[in-house]
């Protein structure tokens, strides 16, 4: 606070919040502008992260389909069906949008009952769940079983297995079991629709195994998006530590 006299013996009384007032705004455009990076950070890392479930789900997708169609497991209509891909387009797009979905929402399930965000596998562990998953899938359609009750038992003991291998979690176990049953219903729907079909369904239009297809598949793709997931945030970590 400053004092001051005019002619009149009058006192002017001046003060400084004018200046701190300034000051204030810079620290606060400063705190936004802190703010603002990191969502843009937060947002590219989302983005990264969708990117690259995107294109497992679709890369998956491609060649699981490639051996069901081998052994004439699915058949599409010739008019949507592609001889490349041997499948119709929009079954690698919604695999992939799938993938990325399941990939970011099982770390945040992770958070939401409370686990520590911790390495809890390597990358290796990942890949021999991929590696077991694409075992099943191969299984379903190239070894031959009496019937697809047999078949059908002996995928989902695979599944079971591949769950308590490389999960173990009850959010994993449940949210596997909701997104598989979820995508029975979608695909049979579709098939009754005829926008593909199944050439010996045995239950409702489709393949009685087919539940147990999707329920691995969520794993191991749930797997994948955890370890995406806390791989970034180790990195973050150790930027933390070195400034």
């Amino acid at each position: 606070v400053m004092a001051s006299g005019d002619d009149g013996g009058n006192v002017k009384i001046q003060s400084g919040n004018g200046r701190a007032g300034i000051h204030d705004s810079g620290c606060f455009s400063g705190g936004g502008l802190l703010i603002l990076m990191m969502m843009m950070m937060m947002m590219m890392n989302l983005l990264l992260r969708s990117s690259l479930l995107f294109s497992i789900g679709v890369g998956l997708s491609l060649l699981l389909n490639l051996l069901q169609t081998q052994r004439n497991v699915t058949l599409f209509p010739a008019e949507t069906g592609s001889q490349t891909l041997r499948c119709a387009w929009w079954v690698p797009a919604c695999c992939g949008a799938a993938a990325a979905l399941i990939g970011l929402l099982y770390p945040c399930l992770d958070r939401c009952v409370g686990e520590p965000l911790r390495l809890k596998s390597e990358w290796s562990s990942v890949i021999r769940c991929l590696a077991v998953f694409v075992g099943i899938n191969h299984a379903s359609a190239k070894v031959d079983f009496v019937n697809n009750v047999q078949l059908s038992l002996t995928l989902g003991a695979l599944s079971i297995g591949l769950w308590w291998s490389f999960d173990r979690s009850r959010q994993g176990l449940g949210l596997g079991v909701a997104i598989a049953l979820l995508a029975t219903m979608v695909t049979q729907l579709l098939v009754y629709n005829g926008l593909f079909q199944y050439t010996s369904p045995d239950f409702l239009y489709i393949r009685s195994w087919l539940p147990c297809i999707f329920f691995a598949g969520v794993i191991t793709v749930g797997n994948i998006g955890r370890q995406l997931a806390l791989y970034q945030h180790k990195v973050k970590q150790d930027k933390s530590h070195q400034d």
